[in-house]
């Protein structure tokens, strides 16, 4: 690995013009694709195969004007005034007329009609269908219904168009600008250069614009979540640059030790490259393995995320080994040039990391027992985690959804922002009249129902549709057990029940993601550990790796959960209603943790591996590795959590809610696990770390990502190679 990557990064550099235009010419045909080709993401949540998703499905073709999305749009009263009232209730009308002009609206029904109005009159519903799933809805039509209710504003009506129906997609703003400009500002203060800072960021950049455009041209084919793109941008940005770092800080390092350039860019592309390389393998392992969970929307966010982050690496081992032939010895400060270039020694200095390896390893056995102790009191908060899909309650404070979560439920009670729909099919008319009212007499008998009534009928009269207002809110428990009830209670014999509805889908996404999870996890940790016994021969680094980042997941999810579902601090962050946690956050963060925390792992403990591997003793070179290794990896971490963070910010639950779990989970992982019970636990097993059994030794391949077979090879071969 270390002699291929060796010459694919002297060519890089002997023909860094090629490499640069190459680079270039892509990122401009990716750019033109994602605007010629590029469609709008979606919203959907659904999973095929589910109970409520076959229901929605049979709905199209049995009652087609009932299986598009549905709204509501809640019209308040002005003060003293109720819905009876004849201006406000010409106002309301005038709200209907304008519902109805909204592109896709196949239906629009009054209050009145319904008698969906509150018992002090004060506060009415008006019911919208839609011709589409929500997912198929054109961006238009959600900004279109977002925007209705001038006419009944302008006569002092509250109207708030709510129901699931999103109007935008979260967007990029300042504040992740700020997290880039942190992660500049730790660049140029790692490198004491702007030129290198710059560099670093302009590769990262590169990567990332062409990830982007590449899912942007992707969505004309295939739907894409709109949190994918965004959850591409984080990890492609936080990679890019701590790939780049990795490698250019290798490279600044020799060239301070008077290394020539262009062997300096070779050797920093085989070593530090190839730790890059089989990190970014374990995060794309981890991201590409949603896919197995069998979620559509999970595998297009995986992908997408999985894309970008392989992008990133092919960026740091090719263009950047072409930027840094452009750039020459500038990379380092005018006064690391002078002394290299008249060969003066660099003195050795031992900075805050060696004093730091040599203060945990020295107090290995209590440094074990706080961290596992202490990272095992902030996972308690755990325990209490509830999942859900998003919903009204969720949803910006002054947003819309919001509102008319709000006022629903003030007016109707917690239930009518979730009805429950029953899809009753039988073969006769009769027969469906008649398992149509033992159902409704069943559900009406069961614990937390609110109010059950009938729905439409398809034209045959096969087909009937029963809501079911549930006396808690969609994302409770009580909800959730109420769904399980009433398909456990109504046992048709010929016929068929279902239960859908957007509360429903979101029951079946929880159970279908929980049951998913144990299988995911044991596939993706499966094969990075491979990967990992593969880079350092060892049985015992991979499983102390994987135990670390368990540490790290539990404390994460612990603190996600005190301060978003808890709400343990959430006003610091913007959150006024905490509540249940995303139903796909466990399994996304999971993923994507788990990568990040072996990058980590691969960069620290590759160093000790090329000390130890080189001559030292294991405490030595635990030591060595973490010394020479902590100015980097703490750049490194502070970068990346910076970009996280710059998502904490943005309005949309779900991104704030990752973009927080991923900031404490890197500065979980880099600080307490890594650099600290890392070193620790590698000093207690001593040599044994470094132990690999002879018959595996013999039956798998030597990856050598330490660079070990680079001290024999003399590189006239890769010159010539290189010319070519």
């Amino acid at each position: 690995m270390a002699n291929l990557l060796y010459r694919l990064g002297r060519y890089s550099y002997l023909h860094r013009r090629l490499v640069a235009s190459i680079w270039a010419l892509l990122l401009a045909a990716l750019g033109v694709a994602a605007f010629a080709l590029g469609g709008q993401t979606v919203n959907a949540f659904s999973i095929p195969g589910t109970e409520s998703q076959r229901a929605l499905d049979d709905l199209k073709t049995a009652l087609p004007a009932a299986s598009g999305a549905n709204g509501s749009v809640v019209v308040k009263a002005p003060a003293g005034q109720t819905l009876q009232s004849p201006a406000v209730k010409a106002a309301v009308m005038a709200t209907v007329a304008e519902v109805t002009k909204v592109p896709d609206v196949v239906m629009a029904m009054d209050p009145y009609t319904t008698k969906a109005i509150s018992p002090d009159g004060s506060t009415g519903l008006i019911s919208v269908q839609f011709g589409k799933t929500a997912d198929e809805l054109p961006k238009a039509t959600t900004e279109a219904y977002d925007e209705v209710g001038a006419a009944g504003r302008a006569a002092g009506l509250q109207v708030a168009p709510g129901g699931g129906i999103v109007g935008s997609v979260p967007e990029i703003g300042a504040t992740e600008a700020v997290g880039v400009a942190i992660a500049a500002l730790v660049l140029v203060i790692t490198f004491g250069s702007l030129l290198a800072a710059g560099m670093t960021l302009l590769t990262a950049l590169a990567g990332v614009i062409a990830g982007m455009a590449g899912l942007f041209a992707l969505t004309a084919f295939v739907d894409v979540s709109s949190t994918a793109p965004i959850l591409a941008l984080m990890l492609g940005l936080a990679v890019g640059i701590d790939y780049a770092l990795f490698i250019s800080s290798r490279h600044r390092s020799q060239l301070a030790e008077g290394m020539d350039v262009e062997e300096s860019v070779a050797r920093a592309t085989a070593t530090a490259g190839s730790a890059v390389l089989f990190a970014g393998a374990t995060v794309v392992i981890a991201l590409a393995g949603l896919s197995l969970v069998g979620v559509p929307f999970l595998t297009a966010m995986g992908l997408a995320a999985a894309a970008t982050v392989l992008t990133a690496v092919l960026v740091a081992i090719t263009l950047l080994p072409a930027m840094l032939g452009f750039l020459g010895t500038r990379i380092l400060s005018r006064k690391a040039r002078t002394a290299a270039a008249a060969a003066v020694p660099v003195a050795a200095k031992e900075g805050f990391g060696f004093r730091w390896a040599r203060l945990v390893t020295r107090f290995r056995v209590p440094v074990v027992i706080a961290g596992v102790v202490g990272l095992g009191v902030l996972a308690l908060p755990t325990q209490d985690l509830q999942l859900a899909l998003p919903d009204g309650s969720t949803a910006p404070a002054g947003s819309n959804q919001r509102i008319a979560y709000d006022l629903s439920t003030a007016a109707f009670g917690p239930g009518s922002n979730g009805p429950l729909v029953v899809v009753v099919k039988e073969s006769t008319p009769e027969a469906t009249k008649a398992l149509t009212g033992q159902v409704m007499k069943t559900v009406q008998g069961l614990p937390d129902v609110a109010a059950v009534a009938p729905g439409p009928a398809s034209q045959a009269g096969t087909t009937q549709l029963v809501t079911v207002l549930p006396a808690s809110g969609p994302n409770t428990e009580a909800t959730a057990d109420l769904v399980r009830a009433i398909r456990d209670a109504v046992q048709p014999g010929s016929g068929s029940v279902a239960v859908t509805g957007q509360t429903a889908v979101g029951v079946d996404v929880s159970a279908k993601l929980a049951a998913a999870l144990p299988k995911y996890l044991l596939v993706v940790i499966g094969l990075s550990f491979l990967l990992l016994m593969l880079a350092f021969r060892s049985l015992l680094v991979p499983l102390k790796a994987t135990l670390g980042f368990l540490l790290t997941i539990g404390a994460t999810f612990g603190i996600t959960v005190a301060v978003f579902q808890n709400g343990w601090g959430a006003e610091l962050l913007g959150v006024d209603h905490p509540g249940p946690m995303v139903s796909f956050l466990p399994i996304i963060m999971m993923g994507i943790l788990f990568g990040l925390a072996m990058d980590y792992e691969v960069f620290i403990v590759s160093r000790v591996r090329e000390e130890f591997v080189h001559g030292l003793h294991a405490r030595e070179a635990t030591i060595a590795g973490v010394g020479h290794g902590a100015r980097v990896v703490t750049a490194a971490a502070l970068i990346m959590a910076a970009v996280f963070a710059g998502f904490i910010f943005v309005h949309d639950p779900v991104i704030k809610t990752i973009g927080f779990g991923l900031t404490i989970g890197v500065l979980i992982d880099a600080f307490v696990v890594r650099m600290t019970l890392v070193p620790a636990v590698l000093t207690l097993i001593g040599d044994r770390a470094w132990s690999f059994p002879r018959w595996l030794d013999r039956i798998t391949p030597k990856v050598d990502i330490e660079g070990e077979t680079l001290r024999t090879t003399t590189g006239t071969e890769d010159k010539e190679l290189a010319k070519v």
